[in-house]
């Protein structure tokens, strides 16, 4: 699956372009919207990420131009919140709108969303938003956790620590990825939280949290899920 990230922001672009590949999407990049009419005209884009304050071509008008010839999934992304402005942006074409400042992880669930009911993203064979590996299951629709069938209390990052590990079982992420992929890449705090949230969530999720069975530690690399 390919998607073409738009904005002129460039270290916004590399956060975005980083995130959406660890999910396994293919991704091209540009950074005004005269360019990215050019590129979508090319065809196989499965979905485009489109800024709305770009030069040579503002976002909507690079909306309405591909629009013209296209029917591929556009979220605009925009530093502006206004009610008009997103109403707007749907006049001209878009299917999603993100406010930034955004969580990266609610970024991506806006692309599975919009991938799913476009028709391009396979289900996962079980109840939609739903994720079990081993004991653990968890809901990305409710944002809840069971362990061994019983609720658990997760806070928002810790339920996006495990959400993210639990989507990629096996993928061992270092501390550093940790904090660009849920802390977001502008974080500025202690590495450390990383692995007082680990901790954290063996003490909630585990069923020994001295005897880890699903979050493991890669002794000098980081942490996994176990497949």
């Amino acid at each position: 699956m390919k998607i073409l990230v738009v904005d002129d922001e460039e270290l916004l672009v590399k956060g975005i372009k980083f995130n959406l590949e660890n999910e396994g999407y293919e991704v091209d990049v540009c950074y005004d919207g005269q360019t990215a009419v050019d590129m979508a005209r090319s065809g196989g884009y499965g979905l485009i990420l489109l800024d709305l304050m770009m030069p040579k071509l503002d976002g909507l008008s690079a909306c309405m131009k591909i629009r013209e010839f296209s029917t591929v999934p556009i979220i605009m992304l925009t530093a502006k919140g206004e009610d008009t402005d997103k109403l707007i942006g749907f006049e001209y074409g878009a299917d999603d709108y993100v406010t930034k400042p955004f969580n990266i992880l609610e970024l991506k669930a806006r692309v599975r969303a919009l991938l799913r009911r476009a028709g391009l993203q396979p289900g996962a064979g079980e109840p939609e938003g739903r994720l079990t590996r081993g004991h653990i299951t968890i809901d990305r629709e409710r944002r809840s956790a069971l362990a061994d069938g019983k609720p658990v209390e997760l806070t928002v990052k810790e339920f996006d620590l495990v959400e993210l590990l639990m989507r990629n079982p096996g993928k061992v992420y270092s501390r550093e990825n940790l904090l660009d992929l849920v802390w977001g890449y502008d974080y500025q705090g202690d590495i450390r939280t990383v692995d007082v949230h680990i901790r954290r969530l063996r003490e909630k999720l585990e069923r020994d949290p001295a005897a880890p069975e699903c979050i493991i530690t890669k002794w000098g690399v980081g942490y996994y899920f176990k497949d």
